[in-house]
């Protein structure tokens, strides 16, 4: 693509004050509302002061700001241009947003944290954000990540396991075989504090939201019968510990976290025998389909194990212990040195799940879709999470939960397009298709005209998520 020749650009002003630059904030913005965000936050906050005044407009406007895009305070100025004072009421300056955020404590942004269960609760019931989530399979995976930040000036960072100054996120999401992964629970912490802290109240609470959203689908689905399976627990070997896998299985679900290779699993991995090894889909696999087979360099084989016997009896889990290995290419440095493993490099996970339900192949399968959380993490620091913006730990803390908040709502609007892709992309996608989108208004009757682009690629989406909110009698002029 190259400039026009017939009809060369000769000038540019920003002088019109009924254009806006995000559009789809509109029906979004419609669905926190009918979602009650502004209520909830009114309801359970209570931060002191003239600041902290008029918490659900200003919570619904940090939000706001993240959907379409901002990662940072000043970034907040995105919803005082063109038109946008007259689309929506009251957009607060950067500098009053940062004010109100300062103001948090420890207590405010656990009452933040009880807003952002309970609008995850609504979303659920006004879009297929956790479709089959009363009636398929669960997956519940937790993680933390290091969000980089620099200087001293920030409260709380540190050098963790990264190796980078920075603060440290630790959230949850729910899956299900029909819904992308949506964030249950959050909460940031030192940079420096390791992986598994904090971590059981984590599950504990991230298991409590799964029971009150499938009671919730169970009471609008009364055709339903029969008990739900159980939620699974993935995690990776940071959080292999009896305070995560007790949490877990207290709340009723099973696990599937990875052991790492301590000496109790060496032995343990060294009692299989050999001809238990089975051949799984894995990279450059072929199917043999005379003999109905994979053809693989990766085997996964099980046995019984029982977690934690080393310690009091009460901790002892029964469950198995499934093991991947695949040929160990690495260069040797002493090849004269014989070792155990010369051949083989082995991944262990340690899982309670009934084998009759779901087999040892299947559980390598499922527990290697734990990455999908990677992904989650990667798309928030591609949106709000980019930076830390304050100097105030707990205004980070406050801002992580808004940009929850605002990663569930941009991800419940795509499922109302109708369009399956959408709703499973990242909100970077999302934000560029149907939130991102120029408009015009127009007056008529005292009324208000979106006019869009001509030949917008995901017109058809951004029409179908506009009238689920504002309904079909609700025109749209492209």
């Amino acid at each position: 693509m190259q400039l026009s020749h017939t009809r060369p650009v000769a000038a540019a002003c920003f002088d019109d004050p009924n254009l806006v630059s995000a559009a789809g904030l509109v029906p979004v913005m419609a669905l926190a509302q009918r979602s009650g965000l502004h209520q909830l936050a009114d309801e359970h906050l209570s931060v002191p002061g003239d600041k902290g005044s008029n918490a659900g407009r200003k919570i619904g406007s940090l939000v706001a700001g993240m959907v379409a895009g901002a990662d940072s305070i000043s970034d907040m100025a995105i919803l005082r241009h063109g038109a946008m004072h007259i689309l929506f009421e009251r957009p607060y300056a950067p500098s009053t947003l940062g004010s109100f955020l300062r103001q948090f404590r420890f207590g405010h942004v656990r009452q933040l944290d009880a807003v952002a269960s309970r609008l995850l609760q609504a979303l659920a019931e006004h879009t297929p954000l956790l479709a089959g989530i009363d009636t398929e399979p669960v997956m519940i995976d937790i993680d933390d990540s290091i969000i980089e930040v620099h200087g001293h000036g920030k409260q709380g960072s540190g050098y963790g396991y990264s190796g980078v100054r920075g603060l440290n996120s630790l959230i949850t999401t729910v899956t299900t075989t029909s819904a992308a992964p949506v964030i249950t629970a959050q909460r940031l912490r030192k940079g420096a504090c390791g992986s598994a802290r904090g971590a059981a109240r984590m599950i504990a609470d991230t298991l409590t939201t799964v029971d009150r959203l499938r009671h919730a689908a169970t009471k609008t689905n009364t055709g339903i019968s029969g008990a739900p399976p159980k939620p699974l627990l993935r995690a990776d070997s940071a959080y292999f510990g009896y305070p995560s896998i007790g949490a877990a299985l207290r709340g009723g679900a099973d696990v599937s976290i990875t052991t790492g290779l301590n000496s109790v699993i060496r032995t343990a991995i060294s009692s299989i025998d050999d001809d238990a090894w089975t051949p799984i889909r894995y990279t450059n696999a072929l199917y043999d389909v005379e003999a109905d087979r994979w053809i693989s360099v990766a085997e996964v084989a099980e046995i019984p194990f029982t977690a934690f016997e080393s310690q009091k009896k009460s901790h002892h889990v029964p469950g198995r212990l499934v093991v991947r290995r695949i040929p160990d290419l690495r260069p040797k440095k002493d090849q004269g040195q014989g070792e155990l493993f010369d051949v083989w490099r082995f991944h262990a996970f340690f899982t309670t799940t009934d084998p009759a339900a779901i087999d040892t192949v299947a559980a390598d399968r499922t527990h290697r879709r734990h990455a999908i959380i990677e992904q989650v993490h990667a798309d928030l620091k591609n949106s709000a999470l980019a930076h830390m913006p304050s100097g105030n730990f707990c205004a980070n803390a406050a801002w992580l939960v808004c940009a929850v908040m605002a990663f569930n709502l941009t991800r419940a609007a795509a499922t109302l397009t109708g369009v399956p892709k959408l709703a499973k992309a990242t909100t970077g996608t999302i934000r560029r298709t149907l939130i991102c989108v120029p408009a015009r208004i127009a007056y008529s009757a005292r009324k208000i005209t979106l006019h869009l682009p001509q030949r917008w690629p995901w017109e058809t989406s951004w029409t179908a998520l506009f009238d689920s909110m504002f309904g079909r009698n609700a025109h749209i002029l492209a």
